[in-house]
């Protein structure tokens, strides 16, 4: 593992009990089950004093225990007080390891044809029940930048992965595939521990060398996320609270009215009968079938909620999803053998066993009847960690060893089945102990995989509960978050952990969930999430609407305005989507990943890049008409007008109208761009404008991709674009490597350079002058091109 060291970075601030990136420079993991036996005396015996405060691993860390030094000396560990820590800081752990405290011995390591294989063995018995006294270690060289190593409050999801930045700008990363429940202890040392209460101790190294390596290659690990389609990428509207498809529908034709983009309208669970699956109010959604024909007809698509809980107290016969799921043996089972009946929206329910292959075709089926009804394009999928209303379920959880382990996480309620099933329910692979953090990516990979069946086309799906591979099915949004600035500023922390994750397709509900917005905050929030790479604007029921229709003029057309800078920009997103399923390349991502040599950027959480080359600085707080981001060293420029701005490094001052997003493009780069619609279908008809952004060096290149926005596997298949466009000596070059007939229907219009030192004196385009423009902000632009995409084309100025 690489040495030196290294600091703590936000990108912690996740969805999962486990880190995101954690900055340090060894990680410690200390197996649960440790030896017992102690020194008698008051006094800790001279080996405890020489541990320092910062190398006090936690040997007592269970929660509701006073720990006294019988207790801990009970467990061979050393007890020394300490004082008590400053508010809000975690207190250096009065019962701790010391330096000698046995674990396991390697008895032997041997080559094989793959790396090297051990046996780790323990000679003591641990102060946990069932000790395991060997363990086999096998070690894996799969690459050249990877090593594989295994050991034969809870939020919405488990990421057991951390990457590390280095003195220097190195990193590397560490993952455990472990699905069991765990809590992480980041140590002052700085170390890490993870306690796990079941699986395999199965680890990844990544060795880089730099972030973005790591990323990619964790996602050759976990599998590449999959690429959306294009209108995945163009605007979301929702609410918990449309009291009918009429009253939905209004919101759609006001923001038509209003010529706002928006490519999706949303239902939440509203739409059902009786909050039951596959249903719908036949009262107050009668019109809902015709409302997503009206979508349709205006080049828009329909999304809709569901639940993984199905009801089950419809009279027998009357509800075909439970009736039939019971008669297949589909859902999870107490350990009695009966269905496991818990409680969320439609009162009692049992809970679909997504681990049962036959369940996916149960899943296909329903999905296929509503479809038929009403012929929705996305699902959105909720409560799948599975969440519950009750505590395991409406009998309680029996015990045992599965719903009262020796050792219980850092859970809530101090209970595995707190809020959720019984850890005890039984599954078709395994019992829910060993399943639960992998409920939400197994309804993914079958709702997924229904949609393709359905529509025959790329599926689009965002999903609360998530782990690793998640992004190969489904997006994620951050879920329910409040109507306060902290909560908008939270976000970009979140959206940048779900990148690292291999989650691209990522954001927060705009403007808040719960709670009531203010109109400052809303449009402020609307041009931040704009920049998500997912763009939602969801609220709670009983609250004021807080779509963008619903405020005043000049915050409407703030929020439109954004939302149209953001169409503009969809070329360059699809590409970066692209590269993403491709490569592993992050969608938005931190300051540090292009910066990794600039210490100043790790600790970075107020600003993001979308790829290597567009620079976001949002507002994040009230009242104020500016705002300071840090501006990394080289030539930046002004997205809106093209000045440049020369950066040794530094924090700036920008001015923050309530009307202007702060957008910057790195020197070097070339975006393309588009003439922006009210949809992405309308937008795409639209013709190019690529934005060169030249370096001191008077280079750029840029990239993009083009199909046709829908079908699957277009790459895979030949069925697509790609087009590379490059800038050396005053001469901009289009190149086409592949060309698809969805290119000859895309015209590039417009050219825009900035950073042309003089003003030329002619331009032409493949040998021929043409007419420009060029400002005294050193912007050149010639429009009226009329150039095909799927033909390469030059322009020098002279």
């Amino acid at each position: 593992m690489p040495s030196g060291h290294g600091k703590l970075a936000p990108w912690w601030v996740g969805s999962g009990l486990l880190v995101a990136a954690v900055l340090l420079s060894t990680i410690t993991v200390w197996v649960l089950r440790q030896v017992s036996g102690g020194w008698l005396g008051p006094t800790p015996p001279p080996k405890c004093l020489l541990v320092p405060e910062s190398h006090r691993f936690d040997c007592y860390p269970e929660r509701r225990v006073v720990v006294t030094q019988e207790l801990c000396e009970s467990r061979g560990c050393c007890f020394i007080q300490s004082p008590p820590p400053a508010e809000g800081k975690q207190g250096v752990p009065w019962c701790f390891y010391p330096p000698d405290f046995p674990s396991y011995t390697l008895e032997s390591l041997n080559q094989t044809a793959l790396g090297m294989a051990g046996l780790l063995v323990r000679r003591e018995k641990a102060y946990y029940p069932r000790d395991i006294e060997k363990l086999r270690l096998d070690v894996e060289f799969e690459t050249d930048t990877r090593l594989h190593i295994k050991e034969s409050f809870n939020l919405y999801g488990a990421h057991p992965f951390y990457l590390l930045m280095e003195e220097g700008g190195n990193a590397h990363g560490v993952f455990l595939l472990n699905s069991n429940a765990m809590e992480v202890a980041l140590q002052p040392a700085p170390g890490l521990t993870w306690r796990t209460i079941g699986g395999v101790l199965d680890f990844y190294i990544f060795l880089g060398p730099d972030p973005n390596m790591v990323i990619q290659q964790y996602q050759q690990v976990i599998g590449f996320p999959a690429m959306p389609p294009i209108w995945a990428l163009g605007f979301h509207l929702c609410r918990w609270g449309y009291g009918s498809s009429n009253e939905t529908w209004q919101t759609v034709r006001a923001m038509r009215n209003y010529q706002i983009p928006q490519d999706a309208q949303w239902n939440d669970i509203d739409y059902m009968d009786g909050y039951r699956d596959f249903t719908l109010d036949s009262q107050k959604f009668a019109s809902l079938p015709s409302l997503v024909e009206d979508l349709h007809k205006h080049g828009q698509r329909y999304v809709m909620i569901l639940d993984p809980g199905i009801s089950s107290t419809s009279p027998r016969g009357s509800y075909w999803p439970f009736d039939e799921g019971l008669r297949r043996g589909l859902f999870l089972n107490t350990t009695q053998g009966q269905p496991l009946i818990g409680q969320v929206w439609p009162g009692f329910t049992a809970f679909a066993d997504f681990s049962n292959p036959d369940t996916h075709q149960w899943w296909l089926e329903n999905l296929q009847h509503f479809h038929a009804h009403v012929p929705f394009d996305g699902l959105w999928i909720d409560m799948n960690e599975p969440s519950n209303f009750m505590d395991g379920s409406e009998d309680g959880c029996p015990p045992g060893e599965f719903d009262s382990p020796p050792y219980t996480p850092a859970v809530l309620g101090d209970s595995l089945s707190a809020k959720t099933v019984c850890a005890s329910a039984k599954q078709k692979v395994s019992v829910h102990y060993n399943l639960h953090n992998l409920y939400g990516l197994m309804e993914a990979k079958a709702t997924a995989s229904a949609l393709v069946k359905i529509r025959g086309k790329r599926p689009f799906l965002i999903s609360r509960s998530t782990f690793p591979s998640q992004g190969r099915y489904s997006g994620h949004w951050l879920g329910d978050n409040r109507s306060q600035w902290k909560d908008m500023c939270y976000s970009i922390p979140g959206l940048l952990s779900f990148s690292l994750f291999g989650i691209p397709l990522v954001g927060a509900d705009i403007c808040g969930f719960s709670g009531s917005t203010s109109e400052e905050l809303c449009t402020r929030w609307m041009q931040l999430g704009a920049f998500y790479p997912f763009a939602r604007n969801h609220n709670t029921q009983n609250e004021k609407a807080q779509d963008p229709t619903a405020f005043s003029p000049a915050a409407r057309t703030a929020m439109k305005d954004v939302l149209l800078t953001r169409y503009s920009l969809l070329p360059f997103l699809y590409t970066l989507f692209h590269r993403a399923h491709l490569q592993g390349d992050t969608v938005a991502r931190p300051l540090f990943f292009e910066f990794p040599w600039d210490v100043a950027t790790w600790e970075l959480d107020r600003q993001f890049l979308w790829g290597r080359s567009l620079l976001v600085t949002p507002v994040l707080e009230p009242g104020v008409d500016s705002v300071t981001g840090y501006v990394p060293q080289g030539t930046w420029y002004d997205f809106y007008t093209g000045s440049s701005v020369n950066s040794s490094g530094e924090m700036l001052k920008m001015s923050a109208p309530l009307e202007h997003l702060n957008l910057h493009i790195q020197e070097g780069s070339i975006l393309p761009t588009q003439k922006p619609g009210t949809t992405t279908e309308v937008t795409r008809e639209n013709p190019l404008r690529l934005i060169v952004a030249l370096s001191s060096h008077a280079t750029a290149w840029g990239d993009l991709f083009w199909d046709d926005g829908e079908s699957l596997d277009t790459f895979e298949k030949g069925n697509y674009s790609y087009v590379v466009f490059n800038v050396t000596q005053n001469i901009f070059t289009s190149t086409v490597l592949h060309a698809s007939t969805e290119a000859t229907k895309v015209t590039i219009g417009t050219l825009s350079i900035f950073g042309v030192q003089r003003p030329p004196s002619k331009v032409l385009l493949n040998g021929q002058e043409k007419p420009f423009s060029y400002l005294d902000n050193q912007v050149l632009t010639v429009s009226d091109l009329g150039m095909s995409l799927s033909q390469g084309f030059s322009l020098q100025w002279l």
